[in-house]
């Protein structure tokens, strides 16, 4: 889901500097609450391997350029669940942060841009999932139709972002329209994987005793609300 260069102008790109501030800023009220919670330990631990993982996801996992962005499998609805939304938020900025400095520093000016497209839906799936996952129901007892629900709006929430950066830059033309509805339907089938991806990595861990209280994965996991 990055950003192309040039999308949006120089002269328009400090809405991103806004907006990221604004991620960054609730992720980190989320970061306190779990450090209240758990200890900074804990945390530390789940964002790194959070980090990590999106490292690899946008590194080595295939990904393609499609209209006005790129199409990547980004597993966000899988992080907050093993991790929790603090270190899945923490990983993915990192991770953002990570590639750019290290392969490709052409999508710096744009990582406000590609850093709220990535967190703001990730806020917007931790609220989701606290209305249709009941309290007395661990994670990795989820449903299919939950994780589906979980995995759409995380995806629904970045292909509306970029749609909002395309529109923003480059106004509503003909053309920008057509990209971003060739971006948004690739995009879209990510929502066929994600889920099962969920599942499998539930399951998995559903039959792993030693990650029970472990501070490599979020409470939530195993144990109801």
């Amino acid at each position: 889901m990055h950003i192309e260069p040039g999308l949006v102008a120089d002269s328009k790109i400090w809405l991103s500097y806004v907006t990221a501030a604004g991620a960054g800023g609730y992720g980190l009220k989320l970061a306190w609450q779990d450090v209240m919670e758990r200890g900074p330990g804990p945390l530390l631990s789940r964002a790194a391997a959070s980090a990590a993982l999106v490292f690899c996801f946008f590194e080595v996992f295939p990904h393609y350029p499609v209209g006005v962005s790129e199409v990547h499998l980004i597993f966000g609805s899988t992080l907050f669940l093993i991790f929790g939304a603090a270190p899945a938020a923490i990983g993915l900025a990192l991770g953002l942060l990570l590639q750019g400095l290290f392969f490709a520093p052409f999508d710096l000016p744009q990582f406000g841009m590609n850093v709220t497209t990535l967190l703001v839906p990730l806020y917007g799936l931790s609220y989701l999932a606290g209305k249709i996952v009941e309290p007395g129901t661990p994670y990795v007892d989820l449903k299919y139709r939950q994780a589906l629900a979980l995995s759409t709006a995380y995806q629904a929430g970045i292909v509306a972002w970029v749609m909002f950066w395309a529109f923003y830059g480059q106004g509503f033309t003909v053309e920008t329209m057509q990209s971003v509805a060739t971006f948004g339907a690739a995009y879209m089938l990510v929502i066929v994987v994600e889920p099962l991806a969920d599942l499998a990595v539930l399951a998995a861990a559903k039959t792993i005793d030693g990650l029970k209280g472990s501070v490599l994965v979020d409470r939530r996991l195993y144990h109801a609300a």
